[in-house]
Order: C-alpha cells, then structure tokens, then sequence
C-alpha cells in the first residue's frame, strides 16, 4: 500500500507538472511498461521507470550490449512477474530500483542460484546524504519524498553479495568505489533509431540550405547580417531551475547586446523573473516525443549546458546534452566542470565556461562567427558519432567482464 501511495503521488505531480495530455501520456506508459514482454536472455535490465534515464541506462546499454552478442531484456521493478526471471537470466543489472518486496524476492532468487547482481546508477539519489544538494527534491510532495528517504536502491548497493557497479562518470565511479566496490564506467549513449533520426535531421537541412542557396542566387540577394540566432536550453527535468540560474547573468547581457538573439526553453524550468524583459525573444516548450527532441535541438544555433559548479549532485550528471546536441551539428557551450572537461575538447568540438565571463565570452564567439558554428558544431557530430553512439560503443573490459558471468 505504502508503494501504491508513492507511485499515486509521483503520477500525480507529473500531470499537474505536465498537463493531463502530456503528463497522462507519460503515466499511461509507465503502466503498459508492467506487462512488457520478457523472454530469456543473458542479461536482464530491472529499471524503476520508464523515463530517459531508463531509456538511457537499459534500452539503450542493452542495445550496446546486443550488438557484442549478449542476449539482453529490459523490465520494470513494478513487473507483477519480477520474482520469476531469476532462472531466466545470468546477470541482473538494478537501476534505480525500490527495495520492494518483489525486488527482494527476485535478489533472494537471484543469491540461491549464485547469479551476478550489478548495481547500476547515473545519479547519487541512492545515498540519502546528497539529496539535499538535489533543487527538486525541495519541491516534491510528501508521497514523492518517500521515494528516496533511503536513497533509491541504496539496499541493493550495500549488499556484501553485490561487488560491481555500472554508472555513466568518472566522479561517480569514484564515489562508488568508495564503498569498495569494482566500477566498469559505462557511458549514456545514443541509441541506432536516435542516430536514424539525427541523420534525417542533418539531410532535410542540407537540402533546405541548398534550395536556399538556389533562390538566393537566382534572386541575387545575399544573407542578412543580423539573421536571429537562437540559444536552447533542453532542461530533461525540473531539478534544472537552479542550474539555469546560474547563467540568468549571462544570458541577460548576451541579450541586451545582441537583438538578433532568441532563447529557447524545452522542458519544466521557472523563468528567472528579470529575463521577462526580453519575454518576446523567449519560447518555451513541454517535453516532446524523442523524434521531436531532436528536431528542436537541430533548430537551434548554440546549445547550452549550465550546471552548479561544485553542487556533488550536478558534478555526477553525464554529459549526454553535449553529444544530444552534436550528433545535429549544434555546438555546445557547457560548464566547466569534471565531466564536461573530459567530454569537450576546448575550442574544437565545443567550449567551457567557469563563471559569467566565460559564458559571455563563448557565447559570444559562436553568436558573432556562423563558420565557427558550423564548424564546431560538425567536430561535435564527428564526436557524437563515433564515441556515443551504441554501434560505435568499445568497452571491451566491461563485455569481458559479463562474458565470464554467462559463460
């Protein structure tokens, strides 16, 4: 029952966050999730939702891992049949998961059969310690807190049976190998029908860039100086408000210099109130269909990717919004911290910025230069493609280390 209440308010604050459309959608997948089909395999996926960071942390993992040979499937904790795959499967991959009842009845299935347990993670929700650096958290209902009172899936992680962990950084292989345990980094990825759509994208541009091209010169006109050049910002969920906050400053300056500049905003984020004076030059959007996603990022002249500097819960985000962006050409100017830096090369696939001077300065450099956009923005296709991407995917220590678990 306590479950059931707690799943009612996190349905609950998503159609009221979403609208009943929108919101409903979202609900009504996560329910249709319970009866996805689960054949036998190698490795089974246990996820405790159905949104991108399931999409990225098992679809997606396992379409990597179905392309090294492993026969792989993806569940829901929520699976009515959950306790019954333990003799289906050889290596259990947990990701965000409850400590149920039902999940602690698949683990005790699990340890009788002496199967592989993974703790997977892309976040530090599962330690209770960080959730006060999380903005949302502050915000949630009563029903939506019981969610993480104790860290989501802390239980499985400090399980002594439970000695590997998969997760997306290097700052949070690092924290998760302070509990003594063996970390494969796993990067977020883009899956094969993602790079199907990018590729369309990048075709249907270069078609309309030609046939422009075309008018162009046969109407012998040239391209105004002072063509609109748009800033998106893809928030993915609303713990972002205060991550946007953070380049409120910078964004206020760009703006009033440079009247050509229009920002777009997709996803739940409260506009800081002093932006509102350029409230004419600022659209805003809901979450979109993945198709759709991609196509507003491709609509844009520069992403960007601000973060709390030193806030150890954005510190372990991955830098999934640097590769989203370039696998539709789009530069990114993001912030200057661990993950990122590892992510970008400086100046050549995209640009780091530490505090409002930097942002102002890069952001500058991309609105001011269209060749250096272009340019920049084809360096971080070339990245995205060839390093995230599951058909790309080379992790060879990770594939080893689950070929001696399935034997």
């Amino acid at each position: 029952m306590k479950l059931l209440l707690i799943k009612a308010g996190k349905a609950l604050s998503t159609i009221k966050r979403e609208g009943v459309f929108q919101g409903g959608r979202r609900v009504a997948t996560a329910f249709f999730a319970l009866f996805r089909f689960v054949g036998k395999g190698d490795v089974l996926f246990i996820t405790g939702g159905v949104g991108d960071s399931a999409r990225y942390r098992c679809d997606h993992v396992a379409e990597e891992l179905e392309l090294q040979g492993f026969k792989c499937a993806v569940t829901v904790q929520d699976n009515p049949l959950l306790p019954n795959y333990a003799g289906k499967f050889k290596v259990f991959v947990f990701h965000r998961v409850l400590f149920t009842p039902a999940v602690q009845k698949l683990i005790e299935n699990i340890k009788k059969q002496g199967k592989e347990i993974i703790f997977e993670t892309d976040d530090l929700v599962y330690d209770p310690q960080y959730l006060k650096h999380m903005d949302y958290f502050h915000k949630m209902n009563s029903l939506e807190k019981k969610l993480y009172e104790n860290g989501v899936g802390g239980e499985i992680l400090s399980d002594p049976y439970v000695k590997v962990c998969t997760t997306t950084t290097s700052f949070l292989a690092d924290k998760l190998k302070e509990k003594g345990k063996k970390v494969f980094i796993v990067p977020n990825k883009l899956s094969k029908k993602d790079t199907i759509i990018a590729d369309k994208i990048i075709r249907y541009q270069l078609s309309v860039i030609k046939k422009n091209t075309l008018s162009n010169l046969n109407n012998q006109s040239s391209i105004i100086d002072n063509e609109k050049i748009r800033i998106g910002y893809f928030s993915g969920t609303i713990s972002h408000n205060k991550d946007f906050a953070t380049v409120t400053d910078a964004l206020m300056e760009i703006m009033k210099k440079h009247q050509n500049v229009e920002l777009l905003l997709v996803g739940p984020l409260d506009i800081e109130s002093k932006l509102n004076e350029f409230r004419d030059r600022i659209k805003q959007f809901p979450y979109v269909t993945r198709e759709k996603h991609f196509g507003n990022i491709a609509s844009v002249d520069i992403n960007i990717v601000p973060l709390e500097l030193g806030n150890p819960f954005c510190e372990a985000k991955s830098e999934l919004k640097f590769f989203e962006a370039g696998i539709v050409g789009v530069p990114t100017v993001a912030v200057a911290n661990r993950t990122f830096s590892e992510a970008i090369e400086e100046g050549v696939d995209g640009f780091l910025a530490k505090d409002t001077q930097q942002w102002i300065e890069k952001l500058e450099l991309l609105i001011l230069d269209a060749n250096l956009r272009k340019e920049m923005g084809k360096k971080a296709r070339g990245k995205a493609s060839s390093k995230y991407c599951t058909k790309a995917a080379d992790n060879k220590p990770y594939y080893d280390y689950l070929r001696s678990k399935v034997g």
